[in-house]
């Protein structure tokens, strides 16, 4: 099987610098005049694109690629044709988008984004059903794509009250935590669960026997749903169950960091020294997160968050950016689906300095808040932390069109 897996990850950092050019362009227009372009169309250009044309179009390679001894040569190219059109679909909305919000072309493109992904997801489960059970990561693929399903219908009814100009503001928000959550929470954890999962049963056998820890998952992200809705008034035994979500997670994840740490010898020696940083820098965002989601079922807390949207921005952009996209640039660091040379070692840096410093000042900014406290020059610092992103991004495509120039030296190196 061949798969020109540097064209098609090339073509995921350019996506990243994209989103990072409208993350800066955003941060310049709260910052400075910027009369050219709506503010919450570049919002909705920059998640859709975000999530169809950097995370869903890398996953979707790097879940082909992790099974692909599944998979005859027709339908590696069938895949090949699925990633093609979710890239037009991606493109097609941030066009869309960027010049009309929620219209006739942006909801078009975003249909057929959802129709292409769902093709994926059928093609893919059906396989893994017929002849899977050799793969590890199955049951964490195959619910990965399901919830990416299943989040589709918090679109659905994002879409109807944008055509029907009939918003109700509880249900327009639940809608849009419905479609977060179980994009965040479902398809993108899941999906590099998966990848994950895969690789510690490749290196070390007895993880195979391990089913708990996915089943744990698995059972409370869908109740776990609620910790974005808790403003709304609950029955005390749905409030509870909620709870125990929670914890049945934070449960999960230590039970899996436990068994890493009993085999920590054996995978630093399969992965390299810069991949080991960034795998242990997501180890710390996610217990962040997972904790943070444990938190907030306290009820001022849960007040505290969604009553200040800094907290609401600095968490989405701790799960997006902390945990998901660093992922996955120490996934294509570690396993050498990009090239590693002084250009993409320099990038990486800069972008995870820009990633802390974006959940630092979004952090103070928050807590700020609490105290209705404003922090000098906020915007201006939140400017220069986009364009720290948007830097390292930026280095890290050019270091991919540079090549293999000082690869060799720079392997010894990490």
């Amino acid at each position: 099987m061949k798969i020109e897996l540097k064209y098609w990850f090339r073509f995921s950092l350019f996506n990243l610098v994209i989103v990072a050019v409208l993350g800066s362009l955003m941060r310049y227009k709260i910052g400075f005049e910027f009369p050219y372009f709506d503010q919450k169309h570049l919002l909705h250009a920059h998640s859709h694109f975000a999530f169809t044309g950097w995370i869903t179009q890398t996953l979707m390679v790097l879940m082909v690629i992790s099974i692909r001894n599944l998979f005859n040569e027709n339908e590696i190219n069938s895949f090949k044709r699925i990633v093609i059109f979710n890239l037009i679909c991606a493109y097609g909305m941030l066009v869309s988008f960027t010049i009309q919000g929620y219209g006739l072309y942006s909801i078009s493109f975003s249909t057929l984004s959802i129709i292409v992904f769902i093709i994926f997801s059928w093609k893919i489960i059906s396989r893994l059903n017929s002849k899977g059970n050799s793969v590890p990561g199955k049951n964490w693929f195959v619910a990965a794509l399901l919830f990416g399903i299943l989040s589709t219908l918090g679109t659905f009814a994002l879409v109807y009250m944008m055509m029907t100009k009939n918003i109700h503001q509880e249900y327009y928000l639940a809608s849009i935590y419905y479609y977060l959550h179980f994009q965040y929470n479902g398809w993108f954890f899941f999906a590099c669960m998966g990848l994950f999962w895969n690789k510690l049963c490749e290196y070390i056998p007895e993880f195979n026997k391990e089913k708990s820890i996915f089943l744990m998952f698995a059972g409370a992200c869908i109740p776990a749903y609620l910790l974005s809705t808790l403003w709304m008034k609950f029955p005390l035994w749905l409030f509870w169950l909620v709870v125990a979500s929670a914890f049945i997670q934070v449960f999960a994840w230590g039970k899996l960091m436990l068994l890493i740490k009993k085999h920590v010898v054996e995978l630093k020696s399969k992965i390299n020294k810069l991949g080991q940083y960034l795998f242990f820098f997501v180890s710390i965002t996610c217990t962040i997160k997972l904790l943070l989601q444990l938190f907030s079922t306290i009820p001022i807390m849960s007040k505290l968050a969604f009553g200040f949207r800094p907290i609401v921005i600095a968490y989405l952009h701790l799960i997006l950016l902390a945990v998901i996209s660093i992922f996955l640039l120490a996934w294509l660091i570690s396993f050498k689906h990009i090239d590693t040379n002084r250009w993409s070692l320099t990038a990486i840096i800069v972008f995870v300095v820009g990633v802390f410093l974006n959940e630092f000042a979004l952090m103070i900014q928050g807590i700020a808040s609490f105290a209705y406290f404003p922090i000098p020059y906020i915007n201006e610092i939140l400017f220069v932390i986009a364009l720290i992103l948007l830097i390292g991004a930026l280095l890290l495509f050019y270091s991919q069109i540079m090549g293999k120039k000082d690869s060799q030296e720079i392997k010894h190196q990490v």
